[in-house]
C-alpha cells in the first residue's frame, strides 16, 4: 500500500514539473516586444517585397505548419529560428536604404534580447538537438526552412526570408497570447 501511494506521489509530482516547465519555456518569450519587431517589420515592408523577384516561392511556408507543433517545442523552434535569421538572414542581406538598414538593425537586436531571453530559459547547446529537448517534428519544421533558403541565390534568400518575416513574428505572437491566458 505505501509503494502505491509513493508511486502515485511520484507520478504526480513529475506530471506537475513537467507542466511547470512546459509553461515556463513558453512564457519565455513574454519578456520581449513582439509588437515593436511588428512595428519594425511593417515600416520596411513594402521596400523590402517590393525588391522580391520570386513572388511565387516561399521560404517559411514551413511556418504556415507550425500550428501542429507541440507547445513543448515552441522554444525550440523559436531558437532554431532566431539562429537562423542571426547567422544566416541578417548577414547575407545586403541593404542600400538606410532607414532600411537601422529598422532592420532593430528586428536584429529584438531578436539577440529574445534569444537570450530563451538561452536563460532553457539551457542549450544549439548544435546538439537533443540536449534542446526539440522533437523530430521540430527539427523537420527548422530544416524545412534552412533547405528552402539554401535553393535560393544568397542576397534573393536574405531578401525574401526578410519580407516574410510577419510569417515568424506572427506566430511567435500567437504562441505568445496563448501563453499569456494560460
Amino acid at each position: 500500500m505505501r509503494t502505491l501511494c509513493i508511486s502515485r506521489w511520484l507520478l504526480g509530482m513529475a506530471l506537475i514539473l513537467y507542466s511547470v516547465h512546459t509553461r515556463s519555456l513558453r512564457r519565455c518569450l513574454s519578456s520581449v516586444d513582439v509588437h515593436r519587431m511588428e512595428q519594425s517589420f511593417w515600416d520596411i515592408r513594402r521596400a523590402l517585397q517590393t525588391k522580391d523577384t520570386f513572388k511565387n516561392i516561399t521560404i517559411l511556408s514551413s511556418l504556415k505548419n507550425l500550428d501542429s507543433i507541440k507547445p513543448v517545442d515552441v522554444c525550440c523552434v523559436t531558437r532554431h529560428l532566431l539562429t537562423f535569421y542571426r547567422d544566416r538572414v541578417f548577414k547575407d542581406h545586403q541593404e542600400t536604404s538606410h532607414k532600411v538598414m537601422r529598422e532592420i538593425s532593430k528586428i536584429a537586436n529584438l531578436f539577440l534580447q529574445m534569444q537570450s531571453t530563451l538561452e536563460q530559459c532553457l539551457p542549450c547547446v544549439p548544435q546538439v538537438h537533443s540536449q534542446c529537448g526539440c522533437s523530430q517534428e521540430a527539427t523537420n519544421a527548422t530544416r524545412i526552412v534552412q533547405d528552402n533558403y539554401n535553393q535560393l541565390e544568397v542576397s534573393s534568400a536574405a531578401l525574401k526570408s526578410l519580407g516574410e518575416l510577419d510569417i515568424f513574428l506572427a506566430w511567435i505572437g500567437k504562441n505568445h497570447r496563448e501563453t499569456s491566458a494560460a
